[in-house]
């Protein structure tokens, strides 16, 4: 008998329905939603990261969403360690914890027993790269660039704070970070997983992305970045840093014009979305199920049976 608590997992490329879905496993299976979501889980930031409402929610108790503070940068390690403490949680109530979400390293953190300060810290290091950056901007970035590509195909330029990581990482181990965090099989899971990715034919997706872009604007998203510059909150932190956040601060402070933010925020959503599938194909125990071959209620008719049998 396996002694492992169970946890139901959802994965997927953005816009996929990872969110309705997660919710309505959890009706079915007396269960609460924990977020994998990187900008989700700062407050206020609620249009661009299509955190779901209080209606979208059902009912349904969410963890991981509105826990931290925006102006602060909360790692990956911050988030494994409340994340997991949530999963407890939930299993204390006797619930099922289903974790959903497009944060591929954000669920990689909790499946998977990774410990982050393996790599730990060189000071002396960190002020050296300090002072190179104040005296040459950009220069941090280049050199993960040369070092780590696909670490610095996921930050923003000006996210110093974890650039400096990534070189840091890879100073004192002499591996890229980006390959150190992908090893999923390289690590066994505390849990009993399930694991469910939805996927769908890639005309349907970009068009489902288009789809969301125009909604979150019609909702207002550009009002909701520049009341969070009115904040005081410094355009270049960590929360700020996600899609559709970064491309409409450049559109505020007159870099590009909103067609061209607009424009950007579709094309490097439908990027993102391809590299968040090929991070979570890696993973061979994942049960892939296309969306556009059920309908709704087949599909999470099936995606009920499939986590029935593996967990309950």
């Amino acid at each position: 008998m396996n002694a492992r608590k169970p946890l139901a997992v959802i994965v997927g490329p953005t816009a996929s329905g990872k969110t309705a879905m997660a919710v309505e496993i959890a009706k079915r299976l007396d269960g609460e939603v924990i977020s994998a979501d990187s900008v989700a889980v700062y407050a206020g930031l609620d249009i661009g990261s299509a955190k779901p409402t209080a209606a979208e929610r059902q009912g349904i108790p969410h963890h991981m969403i509105d826990c931290a503070d925006p102006a602060k940068s909360l790692t990956v390690s911050d988030y494994q360690r409340i994340a997991r403490a949530a999963v407890e949680s939930v299993h204390s109530r006797g619930k099922l914890p289903i974790l959903a979400g497009g944060t591929g390293l954000y669920v990689n953190a909790v499946i998977s027993d990774l410990d982050f300060t393996e790599a730990g810290r060189d000071e002396a290091f960190r002020r050296a790269w300090t002072e190179k950056e104040q005296n040459q901007p950009g220069s941090a970035y280049a050199e993960l660039e040369r070092l780590d590509p696909k670490r610095a195909a996921q930050l923003h330029r000006n996210d110093f704070k974890r650039i400096l990581r990534a070189l840091e990482v890879y100073h004192l181990t002499g591996r890229p970070m980006s390959e150190q965090n992908g090893a999923f099989q390289k690590s066994d899971s505390p849990y009993r997983l399930a694991i469910a990715g939805l996927t769908m034919p890639r005309e349907m997706l970009y068009a489902r992305i288009e789809q969301r872009v125009d909604e979150m604007l019609a909702a207002g998203l550009v009002r909701e970045v520049q009341g969070l510059l009115d904040r005081g909150l410094d355009p270049a932190a960590p929360s700020l840093q996600g899609l559709g956040y970064k491309e409409i601060i450049d559109y505020l402070t007159g870099r590009q014009t909103f067609e061209q933010a607009v424009h950007l925020i579709k094309q490097n959503t439908r990027r993102f979305a391809k590299r968040q599938l090929t991070w979570f194909r890696r993973d061979a125990r994942t049960a892939w199920f296309d969306v556009s071959a059920y309908p709704k209620a087949e599909l999470a008719d099936r995606i009920e049976e499939y986590f029935r049998n593996a967990l309950l």
